[in-house]
């Protein structure tokens, strides 16, 4: 997956504002104790990191 199109569902699933905000301070366990952001810095996988969002935040399977 696109780093394009990983924002592009995160903006799409959380909205325009919260979507940063989620990314910025949200520090899941799933991704090391990682925000998004810093996952993404650190080398992960756009797709592993959407997987781990939709995982921890019940993100519909249609928005998968």
């Amino acid at each position: 997956m696109r780093l394009t199109d990983f924002w592009e569902r995160m903006r799409a699933h959380f909205g325009e504002t919260y979507a940063d905000s989620f990314a910025n301070d949200h520090v899941m366990a799933e991704l090391g104790g990682r925000t998004v952001v810093q996952a993404l810095d650190a080398g992960f996988e756009t797709k592993d990191v959407w997987r781990a969002v939709c995982r921890a935040m019940d993100v519909p399977a249609s928005q998968r």
